[in-house]
């Protein structure tokens, strides 16, 4: 256990060894090892005591890290003008993928009201049944006149038409861990010390599929990173849905050169507990979120392998200058100190290279779009997929 991380109360110890204890069947129901994704994929989705289906709070100062949408209403009022250019141009649908606390959701519904551009419909879907009831209480108390507009799905509809967002949702995709190591990748899974508890445990790639997506990937020896087959299965079947409109990806990632880089040879593997980032993801299982970054080169290829076209790629700075952040800025006066102070400072985050500016990207892959989409209209990044 880091020593530095602030200790849990009781019961959330007790909630985490409950996981714990689970995690542990499972692992020996597989003969004593699985695959990191397969801890990943239990420690924060396992039903009931997983991180994001638990009730614990996980978004803002008093959860385990901040989001965009909880950083500033200038972020949901900015994607939703991408979302009101992108239903122009296919249908008046909007569906969000982890609507996490429900904030985007209701300043993108806020400001289309604004722009005259509300959809027909919102549809979330959303895994987590705490979650999902978190962000019916905080429309319902923002936008309580536009709650017939929302629905929350279990399952991707069969067809969809419009803009679909997913804002931070690739990053807590399980990912599988590669260790190349003498020339040949082998897979870096989890298996139980009777001393130590989980520990690592490498064995060779049986699944074809990981073993092939590895063996293409060129790095030094002696190279950690992760390989995220569930983003691709993700963007298969929204392309598999997706008749005509866009995709938005917001995430933190790189493109495949600078995700394999020969200097991040330990990956990007990282987890949050209390607004403290560290690398152990065995470290209380449940009570903290475990993330990878985003290899977007795969992303990308994997929309257009599924028959999409890559629309756009830049930073998030350049996405929300680009559909006219600034502009918000100036419903508020600069006279009026006590407002536009905070969102000057939020503007600052969202856009500042040392922030949220850059590391953050927009991946855009849509079906049936004639026009080019403004939040991709300076600053294109292709070149770096």
């Amino acid at each position: 256990m880091p020593t530095t991380l602030p200790t849990p109360s009781t019961e959330a110890a007790q909630h985490s060894s409950r996981l714990s204890e689970l995690i542990r069947r499972d692992i020996a129901e597989h003969n004593g090892w699985v695959s990191f994704a397969r801890y990943m994929e239990l420690a924060l989705y396992a039903p009931g005591l997983g991180y994001y289906t638990a009730g614990a709070h996980k978004f803002g100062e008093a959860g385990d890290f901040i989001t965009a949408p909880e950083l500033s209403p200038l972020f949901g009022r900015t994607v939703a003008r991408q979302a009101a250019e992108i239903m122009v141009s296919s249908a008046p649908h909007i569906l969000e993928l982890g609507a996490g606390s429900g904030k985007l959701a209701a300043d993108m519904l806020g400001e289309l009201e604004r722009l005259d551009s509300l959809p027909d419909s919102y549809a979330i879907l959303e895994v987590s049944a705490d979650l999902r009831a978190r962000q019916q209480a905080l429309l319902r108390e923002r936008q309580p006149h536009l709650m017939n507009r929302v629905r929350w799905l279990d399952f991707l509809p069969e067809k969809f038409s419009g803009a679909a967002i997913a804002n931070e949702v690739l990053d807590a995709l399980p990912v599988h861990l590669v260790h190349w190591r003498d020339s040949a990748p082998v897979e870096r899974g989890v298996a139980i010390d009777s001393a130590a508890g989980f520990i690592w445990q490498e064995r060779p790639i049986t699944d074809n599929a990981l073993l092939r997506a590895a063996q293409q990937i060129s790095v030094p020896d002696d190279y950690v990173s992760e390989i995220c087959r569930a983003a691709r299965g993700l963007i298969n079947s929204l392309a598999g849905c997706l008749e005509q409109g866009a995709l938005l990806f917001i995430d933190y990632g790189f493109g495949a050169r600078e995700f394999y880089h020969p200097q991040r040879s330990s990956g990007t593997l990282m987890c949050h507990y209390r607004h403290h980032a560290h690398a152990d993801p065995f470290f209380l299982p449940g009570l903290q979120d475990i993330t990878a970054h985003v290899n977007f080169t795969d992303a990308a290829e994997c929309g257009i392998d599924a028959g999409l076209e890559l629309l756009g790629y830049t930073s998030q700075a350049f996405f929300l200058l680009n559909c006219g952040i600034t502009e918000l800025m100036k419903d508020t006066p600069p006279e009026n100190l006590r407002d536009y102070l905070p969102l000057s400072a939020q503007l600052q985050k969202l856009t500042s290279p040392a922030e949220m500016g850059e590391l953050f990207k927009v991946l855009a892959l849509g079906r049936g779009m004639a026009a080019p989409l403004c939040g991709f209209a300076r600053g294109g990044l292709t070149r770096m997929l």
